[in-house]
């Protein structure tokens, strides 16, 4: 029997395994924190009865996901629970632009701030809508993606499929220009498009932008009920199901090697296990160091861009969010900057400081999920970003945090019943895999976008044979999906 380890239990990891697992492989995952789920983990981290998404919380991706579509996650107590609206970005007059399931309810809201504005969205997206499936086979896919590609071309012709190639290296700001006249418009693509790192103003945020808007039409914004541990648990209940084990506080420090192949891995305090496949859920730098990979490969590698650091900050809250906008009591996320101008100038500000109205990612679950908290009480949290590796001290940040959600809120400070924050090197030291705070597994600027980690043509192998990487570092990138963890696992049987 092929004996493979997998070093981390994040969710990349844990989908290597179960692809491993499933073709009869002998499996073992090796976590070095206390449990297992890297960044899809839920805490009590405020007080007792309210429950906090330590890291992600929020899976647009995770729900399309065709990785996890394919696992029976529902009999191992995975549940989706979605907002009535996706997000919004409220504007200081208290209107806001909303990402509804529904293109229409979404182009009224945008024909609210602009008419003719959601019109125009509406025309835009809908052929994606129609051929959701061949854009997600392209979007969350292993390297190459060619099979989605060819499907959106059958389905749609070249002028669309030429259409959605031109995002890739196109920026949300002449995408928002192209189609919006409103700056609330325009600021609540730019919303979507800083769940990545690259800015509005940079190629690359265009696609991502326009793709996270578009899941929320396919398949909705949700997150598990009684909080993203509750999907970490599926996972790893279906693992154990087909045989396979999770080894916690097993820090991996080195991979073993006889010439250029592996031979299974050595743990903190000594300890060998062998293997004939490791998959590696870890970050570039990381493998550079536990297998001591050098040429070529290991300079370009060390070469790997990290992105933006984050400050994130949980509250348990005596009641929901007091928003001065409807929808927004409504929705799920909320992007928290204002109009487009002031959204830009903070975007634009975080990449050398910390700006004094941050923009702001707001999550808001427990709307629609009442497990999370007590009756009558709610819990939200806020993640903004600082520069890459920033050193400089957070000092104050938190306040301008509260300041900014209470100039769209007010009343919001007298809510708090209690706070948790973790800044870059508290969320590091939780997760290795987020380097100095960057929680999408590395910038997502142009040449990182398709060329993930390294330019060639497998992405996952290394030059030790049986060795694999799998994880947000390579294609598709980040977010909770397992994509990578799985196309890494199959390069690896494929090889054998």
């Amino acid at each position: 029997m092929t004996r493979a380890l997998v070093i981390g239990a994040g969710p990349n990891g844990l989908a290597a395994a179960i692809r491993l697992a499933e073709a009869g492989c002998e499996v073992c995952v090796c976590e070095a924190q206390d449990a297992p789920g890297g960044a899809v983990r839920s805490e009590a981290l405020t007080l007792p009865g309210f429950v906090h998404d330590t890291f992600s919380a929020v899976y647009p991706a995770g729900a399309a996901s065709p990785v996890f579509a394919r696992m029976p996650l529902a009999r191992h107590g995975l549940e989706w629970v979605h907002p009535e609206v996706c997000h919004t970005s409220p504007l200081p007059d208290g209107r806001a632009a909303a990402l509804h399931r529904s293109v229409e309810d979404t182009a009224a809201s945008l024909n609210g701030l602009a008419p003719g504005d959601g019109d125009a969205w509406a025309a835009f997206v809908a052929p994606f809508v129609d051929s959701w499936e061949a854009v997600r086979d392209t979007m969350l896919a292993g390297f190459p993606p060619l099979i989605g590609p060819a499907r959106l071309l059958r389905a749609r012709g070249p002028i669309d499929l030429l259409r959605f190639s031109r995002l890739l290296p196109e920026s949300s700001a002449s995408l928002a220009g192209r189609l919006f006249d409103s700056s609330g418009a325009r600021a609540w693509l730019h919303g979507a498009a800083m769940h990545g790192d690259a800015p509005p103003d940079a190629a690359g945020s265009a696609i991502a932008g326009f793709y996270l808007n578009l899941l929320g039409h396919a398949v909705g914004w949700p997150s598990p009920r009684g909080g993203a541990g509750h999907l970490t648990d599926a996972l790893a209940g279906y693992l154990g199901a087909l045989g396979g084990t999770i080894r916690t506080r097993a820090r991996v420090t080195r991979v073993l090697k006889q010439g250029d192949r592996v031979r299974g891995v050595e743990l903190a305090g000594g300890e060998r296990l062998e293997a004939d496949i490791v998959i590696a859920d870890v970050m570039p730098l990381a493998l550079v160091r536990m297998a001591d990979l050098g040429g070529i490969y290991g300079s370009l590698l060390r070469r790997y861009r990290y992105g933006a650091s984050t400050i994130k900050v949980d509250w348990a809250l005596d009641g929901p969010i007091p928003w001065t906008n409807e929808a927004t009591r409504r929705a799920g996320t909320v992007h928290l900057a204002g109009t487009e101008d002031e959204l830009l100038d903070a975007v634009g500000t975080s990449h050398t400081r910390l700006p004094q109205q941050p923009f702001l990612l707001l999550g808001q679950q427990s709307l629609a999920d009442p497990t999370r908290a007590p009756a009558g009480k709610h819990t939200a949290w806020a993640y903004t970003h600082g520069p890459p590796g920033w050193r400089g001290g957070w000092d104050g940040h938190v306040e301008r945090i509260e300041a900014q959600v209470e100039r769209f809120a007010p009343g919001f400070r007298d809510l708090i019943l209690a706070r948790h924050v973790l800044d870059g090197d508290g969320l590091q030291a939780r997760n290795e895999n987020l380097v100095g705070g960057d929680v999408g597994g590395g910038s997502y600027v142009l040449r990182q976008v398709v060329f993930r980690p390294v330019p060639k043509l497998s992405p996952y192998s290394t030059p030790v044979r049986g060795l694999f990487l799998g994880s947000a570092a390579t294609f598709p990138g980040g977010a909770v999906h397992g994509v990578p963890g799985d196309a890494a696992a199959r390069a690896a049987l494929r090889a054998q």
